[in-house]
């Protein structure tokens, strides 16, 4: 039973395939728009009652509304969007809207 707990171990954490690639440019600049609508969105909010609600840790929506956590899940956003009370839609709207077009 060991040596099959190892060889799980071992390709879990040793897999190179299992490695996420770094985050280009664009990508980080997308997660700190996608933080600058959810801070907006918060509004007077304090952040602790905004992630209680939404089900998360106050640091992990420390770290998307500042851009750390640059492409959180699916679900934490939409957990997101039903504690303030916005859709997907017009969060992406509005972070969309503080990026500048380029081309």
């Amino acid at each position: 039973m060991a040596s099959q707990t190892a060889s799980v171990f071992e390709y879990r954490y040793y897999n190179t395939d299992m490695i996420r690639p770094p985050l280009r440019p664009e990508e980080h600049e997308r997660g700190r728009a996608l933080g600058r609508a959810l801070r907006a969105a918060r509004g007077d909010r304090s952040l602790l009652d905004v992630a209680a609600e939404a089900g998360i840790s106050p640091e992990t929506l420390r770290k998307i509304e500042t851009g750390r956590i640059a492409t959180p899940a699916f679900f934490t956003i939409m957990a997101l969007c039903e504690a303030l009370g916005v859709t997907a839609d017009e969060l992406a709207e509005t972070s969309d809207a503080e990026r500048p077009m380029t081309g």
